[in-house]
Parts: structure tokens; C-alpha cells; sequence
């Protein structure tokens, strides 16, 4: 038996769509099934309640289980969710953990998020357990986050300079942790992922502007504006904080302005241009269908 959690995240529910799409069996475990009702009438698909966070739950969850691909939401006890879920796992008898993770997950890393997922790679390295680590950099779908400045002002505002970053599309990740999760092997593997070009906002801004048919500009601006128009969004203070240290790191170059297709290469998984991404969601970033 092989388990997916975080089914109903961002991530996790594409990585479940290709286990829907290929028709192959897996078990999902989700902290509040309402929120699954898409895969409740799908054959191949088995649903478990359960908290990562709370050992006490997860029985049913890890019975019989062999592999697990984990996932959980980026908060800020993800360190404690996840080593908890991890000893759980030790003791229900699973032999391999895959763990999303991030490319962030690197020594020299002052962003609270790189930091949490490089603890959770040493905790599971130290577990006994074989172990995977699927490390993609950030997601093209994080700008799908810009749309109403996109939409409203014909801008992208950001506090990145004109340093470049290979952003990649989120399902070329979830085409991989499908294959990892359910064809198994690569233990003691670090697999980092990018897309296929590093580009300047500015470059990202023309590439939308080519999708949807209406002019974007990148307008750099100042960390500072940048955090508090976060905040001013809804996004938590703590939340803020981080990407304002994510921000300063990108600054430096670095991985994030690397392109690395050697996953992709490996699981021979066509890579997504930020073009034809922004084409695929041309509507979402005010398209001429939104514009009518």
C-alpha cells in the first residue's frame, strides 16, 4: 500500500489528479474529508481521516502501508508536524518516506521555510527509514498569487531587482512524485528540480503579457513596500517576514537562478516554459475572456 498526504493542498491534490488520471491505486490522508469529496466516488482512490500532527490518528492511515510520499501545508510548526508523522511511521513498520521538500533546503539558507525543510531531511535521514528527497524550486503558481495588479494595474510588483529565477510548474513536480510514489526505488536520492529557463521579472512580465493579449510591466520596489503590501493582503506578519527573507536570498543568486532539468530528464518529464504556463492560465491573468 502507498499513502499521499496533504491530498487536498496545492500540491498534494495534483499529485492525486495523476494517480486519478492513471488510474492506479492510492491511499489519501486528509485532516477533514468534506474537503476530498472530489475523490470520494473515484474507484482507486482510498480516503483516511487522520491528523499528521497527532500519532493517535494515524492508524488506520498507516496500516499496511510501504511508501509514503509527505506533504503537509507550509505553516509554521511544519517541523513538528512532520517529524511527528515520521515517528509514526517508524512505528507503524513503513520502509519509505519521499519527502517534498524544496531546492531552499540548503545549508547556507536564512529563509524559515529552507530551514524547517533541511531539519526535517536531517530528522528523516536519522530515522532509519530509506528516504527520498523531491526538492523543487518555486512554483510558477505562485504568481497566479499577482493577479489583480496584473488584472487592475498592468503590473508586477516585486522586490527582486533584475535578478533571475527558474521557476517551475507545479505539475511537472506532481508527474514525478506520482512516479516516485508509485514505482518506489531512488532511496537516498536528492532530486532538485527548475524550470527550464531563468528569467528576470521583467522577462516573466512580458511572457504574461504575451498570454494574455494586455501589457504587464515589472515594477521593482522596495522590500519594505513589498512586506506591508502582504500584510495588507491578509498575508500574517510571520508569513511576511519569511518571504521578505526569501526575497533578500534570491537577491544573492543561487540555485534559485540556476537551471537544473536533470529530474526531469531522468523521468523523461517534458518541461513547462513560463510562457506556455501563463497560455494555460491566460484567463486567470486577465485574458480576453476575463477583459470581455
Amino acid at each position: 500500500m502507498i499513502l499521499l498526504t496533504g491530498a487536498t493542498g496545492t500540491a498534494g491534490s495534483l499529485i492525486a489528479d495523476e494517480f486519478v488520471q492513471k488510474r492506479e491505486k492510492v491511499r489519501i490522508l486528509v485532516r477533514d474529508r468534506t474537503r476530498a469529496i472530489g475523490f470520494e466516488k473515484v474507484p482507486t482512490v482510498e480516503i483516511v481521516e487522520g491528523d499528521m500532527s497527532k500519532r493517535s490518528s494515524l492508524g488506520s492511515a498507516l496500516e499496511g502501508v510501504d511508501r509514503v510520499l509527505m506533504i503537509s501545508g507550509p505553516r509554521m510548526e511544519m517541523v513538528e508536524t512532520q517529524c511527528t508523522f515520521i515517528d509514526a511511521c517508524t512505528a507503524a513498520g513503513v520502509r519509505h518516506i519521499i519527502k517534498f521538500s524544496g531546492l531552499d533546503a540548503r545549508p547556507e539558507t536564512t529563509f524559515p521555510f529552507g530551514l524547517m525543510h533541511k531539519e526535517i531531511e536531517k530528522y528523516l535521514e536519522k530515522s532509519g527509514l530509506s528516504w527520498t528527497h523531491l526538492r523543487p524550486t518555486g512554483f510558477m503558481q505562485e504568481y497566479l498569487r499577482e493577479a489583480p495588479s496584473i488584472i487592475h494595474q498592468g503590473a508586477l510588483y516585486f522586490a527582486l531587482g533584475d535578478v533571475r529565477l527558474n521557476p517551475i510548474d507545479l505539475i511537472d513536480v506532481a508527474k514525478v512524485g506520482f512516479l516516485l510514489l508509485r514505482d518506489g526505488g531512488h532511496e537516498g536520492a536528492r532530486f532538485p528540480m527548475t524550470g527550464p529557463e531563468s528569467l528576470t521579472m521583467t522577462e516573466v512580465a512580458y511572457r504574461i503579457s504575451r498570454a494574455n493579449g494586455r501589457t504587464v510591466q515589472y515594477v521593482a520596489v522596495s522590500p519594505i513596500r513589498r512586506r506591508q503590501a502582504l500584510i495588507a493582503h491578509g498575508i500574517p506578519p510571520e508569513f511576511a517576514d519569511a518571504l521578505d527573507k526569501q526575497g533578500a536570498e534570491r537577491l544573492q543568486g543561487g540555485l534559485e537562478s540556476q537551471v537544473d532539468l536533470s529530474t526531469h530528464q531522468l523521468f523523461n518529464i517534458k518541461p513547462t516554459t513560463f510562457l506556455e504556463f501563463a497560455q494555460k492560465n491566460a484567463e486567470a491573468f486577465g485574458g480576453a475572456s476575463v477583459a470581455a
